[in-house]
């Protein structure tokens, strides 16, 4: 019995396979977009008779997932195959897909019929004037023929050669214009069949069973990998006394081969390549030998190649003959001729292909793994090493759906995202955030304030990690970065420096010096810092200076005078809580210590 249902589905296969394929485009409808990737939600009729048959789908992604693609369809039709090619050739394809290109061809191979006929009628009269002429001559030889009659063969030949020449002539001017008319036609097939070749490359190939003669309505469903979205903001706020107005923003890209036009958009905090396996913890053997775990964060690069290359150890950055960038790690045994490094991305194992085509603003860390260290992990595959790629998560997000798993920001207004790799922006919401002002100085690394708007419970309001434009009265002032994913409950945001306030920080030299103590070296350091409010307004501010702190046992520090800063010894940082009314100065003392062998040097004191 089963072979008999192989056979007979081999059989209706094949039996497609000799017919007409119909062809049909996918129109996009929706889209969700994913910090890396995007489901595209596409629809397409087609006309079907009984039977079966091969229907072609263009207009799909040029790069697709083919394990996602779904396809829904009426229950009278029966899919039994579905295949992705980006090479589909049939003679049928431009004929029954593209109406506009065959009624053009049409018209020319009618004019080019035309145009034949005349070139026909004007061989024709050429001949006859040939002939014409041949007899004139032959005329003119024959001495029996007297004066009259040759008056008279004379006037003939005038009149109809005059008559056949004027035809021509005629004709040549008809011919002109049906070929002016063809050049034109040819133009305009030229220009269909470059729209025709900058569509998609993406097809989908469908072998189905229709039991139900008319149209069938397919819906299709596919993840792509060639989207993407970040999350930016504007913060706004015209004084320290007014909320903040922060407009929530998408920067959406997408680079498919298929224009978005009038789609629904959403973007979520979902990522469809990780991987839902959970992890099982093994024995865990220390081995000397091995390097600490390098982390790649944040680096402003357009490739996430280009972006490791000098800010991750141990990597080495080549490019190929057509300048594509590959990473080998050094110092790795070269066993197999292809020394590329393994691409492990959240948990499974990609390619540096998937790894170039991340956006560098995605990556969150990347940790480096060489020999046994690589292979007691990864086996054979991990010979050349192994680069572990982790992608930030997103956290939350505009219209919220909340699922157990992850979150999606629905936008109900229709947008066009071109297919141009180009950065798309996107209205998401509008907040009025409340917020409590004061002021920030680290001196010892800058010498200007900066402005903190404090937000308390700010988990509500669905913030990601993202840069924000800072407008502060009115004015540019610069820009910050938002990270919501931390575990304090209360979110600083840095709202750019204020030159309005003055810092200084002075080492005092009659306070400081070195002392020989037979065979240590005794060092003090002293420093004032003056800090002045040149607003017309009170301010609150956070002054931090530190202490330094020591892990060796012949290095000791006394701590000698903080000036009533609060003090955190497991890191040594200092830290002043402070009001300053209109045009006050106030002055704060550090003084500290340290004390180690004088014939060793201390290269960060």
């Amino acid at each position: 019995m089963k072979k008999n249902i192989v056979f007979f589905t081999v059989l209706i296969t094949s039996i497609a396979f000799g017919q007409k394929p119909f062809f049909s485009s996918a129109k996009t409808k929706a889209a969700t977009v994913y910090f890396s990737g995007a489901e595209m939600v596409q629809t397409t009729t087609v006309n079907l008779p009984l039977g079966t048959h091969e229907i072609v789908i263009k207009n799909v992604a040029d790069q697709l997932n083919e394990n996602t693609i779904q396809i829904g369809a009426p229950s009278t039709l029966t899919i039994l195959s579905i295949q992705f090619t980006q090479n589909y050739i049939s003679e049928y394809e431009i004929d029954e897909n593209n109406p506009n290109i065959r009624k053009v061809r049409d018209s020319i191979e009618i004019l080019q019929k035309s145009k034949l006929r005349l070139t026909n009628e004007r061989t024709s009269h050429s001949k006859t004037i040939e002939l014409l002429d041949k007899n004139q001559q032959v005329a003119g030889q024959n001495s029996s023929i007297n004066v009259a009659e040759l008056m008279k063969l004379v006037e003939y030949y005038n009149t109809k050669r005059t008559q056949l020449n004027n035809a021509m002539n005629e004709l040549s001017d008809k011919e002109a214009n049906l070929q002016k008319k063809i050049d034109l036609l040819n133009k305009k097939l030229e220009i269909n069949t470059e729209k025709e070749e900058k569509a998609s490359k993406g097809k989908l190939v469908l072998q189905v069973m229709n039991e139900l003669a008319g149209n069938v309505n397919l819906d299709i469903s596919y993840i792509t990998n060639n989207a993407s979205w970040q999350p930016f903001y504007d913060l706004r706020t015209e004084n320290t006394n007014t909320p903040i107005s922060l407009l929530y923003k998408g920067k959406v890209m997408q680079n498919t081969g298929v224009d978005w036009k009038k789609v629904k958009l959403a973007l979520s905090n979902g990522n469809p390549n990780q991987s839902n396996t959970a992890p099982i913890l093994s024995a865990w053997f220390l081995r000397y030998g091995y390097p600490n775990q390098q982390y790649y964060q944040n680096a402003p690069m357009s490739n996430s190649i280009q972006a490791l290359s000098g800010r991750v150890a141990g990597l080495q950055i080549n490019e190929n003959k057509d300048f594509e960038s590959r990473v080998v790690i050094r110092g790795n045994r070269s066993i197999t001729e292809d020394d590329n490094a393994l691409v492990v991305i959240d948990g499974q194992i990609s390619n540096q292909s998937v790894l170039s085509q991340l956006s560098p603003e995605v990556i969150k860390s990347v940790n480096i793994l060489k020999e046994a260290q690589a292979t007691s992990i990864y086996g054979s595959l991990g010979v050349n090493g192994v680069i572990v790629v982790t992608t930030k998560d997103m956290n939350d997000y505009t219209s919220i759906v909340e699922n157990q798993l992850n979150i999606t920001f629905e936008i109900d207004i229709p947008y066009d995202i071109l297919s141009n790799g180009k950065m798309h922006s996107v209205a998401l919401k509008d907040l009025k955030l409340p917020a409590s002002y004061k002021y920030y100085a680290v001196p010892k690394m800058e010498k200007e304030a900066f402005l903190l708007a404090e937000l308390s419970d700010y988990g509500k309001y669905n913030l990601l990690p993202g840069e924000a434009n800072i407008i502060f009265e009115g004015m540019s002032v610069g820009k910050t970065y938002i990270n919501p994913n931390q575990t304090q409950d209360t979110l600083n945001l840095s709202m750019g420096r204020d030159k309005k306030i003055a810092i200084k920080r002075e080492k005092v030299i009659d306070k400081s010096g070195t002392k020989f103590l037979s065979t240590y070296k005794e060092q003090t350091f002293t420093y004032d810092i003056t800090v002045r409010n040149n607003k017309k307004e009170e301010i609150q501010m956070l002054l931090k200076d530190q202490f330094p702190l020591s892990t060796d046992k012949d290095i000791t520090i006394e701590y000698l005078d903080k000036d009533g800063a609060k003090h955190n010894e497991e890191t040594g940082v200092l830290t002043w809580e402070i009001k300053l009314k209109p045009n006050e100065t106030k002055k704060y003392r550090i003084s500290y210590r340290v004390k180690h062998p004088k014939d060793k040097v201390i290269g960060n004191l």
